[in-house]
């Protein structure tokens, strides 16, 4: 991990040079994002889910976005990956295009709901590609649907790291709502820069979507997915069960991931939260990317795409 007197200097920095380019913008409803892709739309259990379908060919990929992002996080895969295979990125309930409501908002819950989704798509076996939370949401998807999955691929995923009830009870009581809806366009973009090891202004569109959202007619609901989510993750931890996953499974973790493990409550490197999940998975393998953070897919999308196509045969 960085120096955490530079790191928190660089936050800051970071933090205050953006200032407000788009305070003045137009909303931007979430059924108006623009993730470069078409979006299709399915009902899930009363819920309409919207992804991305591209592609073709002997494997299907389902593309599970994290925590507060979208199915359009995958811009930069998207493309390549469905030279290959047949390519469905999901927007989780509560994010995206779907539907937001009440909803339980777990990792079981997400996880349900991608398998029906696959099953109202006809789509009998995946690869599952998760990302930070999407990857927690695999491990319980691998438990509860093991029947429709070929290969588990984990990039820098949640679910490994164990946190102590301390640890979440803490979580828990910094996310709420006001905290998430108020978060100003300054710190909204010092916060994506701490997912990032070099953080460039062409990840700008990240700060845009995020500051415009927030004056969306439906904003509040996506806030209260975030807090739930946050709650879901701890709630049904992983840390303990990750022996029990039974699929070939692969872990992309970007080298220098600031986020993985958590910097303000363990500190350390994502090595050894890595080896965390080589220790316990029975049949797992390992990637570190050079030179990126905790959004690798995006930081490095080659070589994060080039990595799942050596896997997926």
């Amino acid at each position: 991990m960085k120096n955490p007197i530079i790191f928190l200097i660089t936050l800051f920095l970071i933090g205050c040079s953006g200032g407000f380019v788009y305070k003045d913008a137009p909303a931007l409803e979430f059924s108006d994002l623009e993730y470069g892709f078409p979006s299709k739309f399915v009902t899930v259990n009363g819920i309409k889910i919207s992804y991305i379908d591209e592609g073709s060919g002997n494997n299907t990929l389902v593309l599970v976005h994290g925590l507060a992002s979208n199915g359009g996080f995958w811009r930069s895969n998207i493309g390549e990956l469905s030279k290959h295979y047949r390519v469905i990125a999901v927007d989780l309930p509560g994010y995206g295009k779907s539907d937001k409501g009440v909803y339980p908002y777990t990792m079981t819950f997400y996880a349900d709901i991608v398998s029906g989704m696959l099953q109202k798509l006809n789509v009998a076996k995946v690869v599952y590609v998760g990302h930070s939370m999407g990857g927690q949401i695999g491990i319980h998807f691998s438990f509860r649907h093991k029947d429709q999955l070929e290969r588990l691929i984990l990039a820098a995923p949640a679910g490994l790291e164990p946190f102590s009830r301390g640890d979440g009870d803490w979580l828990k009581s910094v996310m709420t709502i006001d905290f998430v809806k108020k978060t100003p366009e300054d710190r909204v973009r010092a916060n994506l820069a701490m997912n990032f090891y070099n953080y460039d202004n062409k990840f700008e569109w990240m700060v845009e979507e995020r500051a415009r959202m927030a004056k969306a007619k439906d904003f509040e609901d996506f806030c209260y997915a975030v807090i739930r989510s946050v709650s879901g993750m701890i709630d049904e931890p992983t840390t303990k069960r990750l022996k029990d996953i039974s699929v070939p499974t692969h872990l992309i973790f970007g080298e220098n991931d600031g986020l993985i493990p958590n910097p303000i409550l363990h500190g350390g490197s994502a090595a050894e939260v890595a080896k965390i999940g080589t220790d316990a998975i029975p049949n797992v393998t390992l990637t570190f990317i050079p030179g990126a953070g905790h959004m690798l897919q995006l930081e490095k999308p080659e070589e994060f795409n080039m990595r799942i196509i050596e896997l997926v045969k």
